[in-house]
């Protein structure tokens, strides 16, 4: 695969049999963000887990402390004057009930969250096939769906980010913006980790963090220390 010229001057700052701390990995990172845009740090965790398992799953959501430097566009489905008043307020782009339902399936998808009250799933569980394969489907576990509306709006729109495994073992977040610079990307970062640890299945054995790398959108990957992520280092492994 050929890399541009950003990409191959970036890759000679970064010393690929070295496993960075953290807080070097993300000022690297930084300084090999050249593009002319802001580009987006993004944090790759390989997992000592089995997917394939129900009792190893490892999925959650977390408020990053700095955002994401994302605009957030929320799409909320409720009924009642008062939810749908909340949610406005609270800052959602799109409010509705089966109208909301009916323009989705024609094919529209211009939101990056969806927010559902619990007495909306009935209806929204009709969207599985179009929001489940985009990531945008409604969830407890990752608080987007809630009697409290209006509250889960506010984290969204503050940077509140869905953690979750592929097929492969692995989860891929977003922690900021490279003009975030390394301490605050730091802070993210940690509070992304601290929740992954704290979500460790029961049933997982040996080492659950295999790997984890950071990255920019046009930068090398930079490999981090598995057992020294997280803001409780000392405390990583069993």
């Amino acid at each position: 695969m050929k890399h541009g010229k950003k990409y191959v001057e970036g890759a000679k700052l970064v010393d690929r049999t070295k496993l960075y701390d953290s807080e070097e990995a993300l000022a690297l990172a930084v300084k090999t963000a050249t593009a002319k845009f802001d580009e987006t740090v993004e944090v790759h965790i390989r997992l000592g887990v089995d997917s394939r398992h129900a009792d190893q799953q490892v999925r959650g959501a977390v408020v990053l402390p700095n955002g994401t430097g994302k605009n957030v566009r929320v799409a909320v489905f409720c009924k009642g004057d008062d939810k749908t008043k909340a949610a406005q307020e609270a800052g959602a782009d799109f409010v509705g009930a089966e109208d909301l339902v009916t323009k989705i399936q024609g094919g529209w998808t211009d939101f990056d969250v969806a927010v559902a009250s619990p007495d909306m799933m009935g209806l929204v569980g009709r969207l599985g096939k179009i929001l489940g394969p985009r990531g945008l489907m409604p969830n407890p576990k990752a608080g987007t769906v809630s009697p409290d509306v209006a509250k889960a709006v506010k984290e969204a729109k503050a940077g509140k980010i869905e953690y979750r495994l592929d097929k492969t073992n692995i989860i891929h977040c977003v922690i900021g913006k490279a003009s975030f610079g390394p301490e605050k990307l730091l802070e993210n970062f940690n509070t992304l980790l601290d929740a992954v640890i704290a979500a460790k299945p029961a049933a997982a054995k040996g080492q659950y963090i295999k790997s984890c790398s950071v990255a920019t959108t046009m930068g090398p990957g930079i490999r981090c220390n598995p057992a020294k992520v997280g803001s409780g280092a000392a405390a990583k492994e069993d």
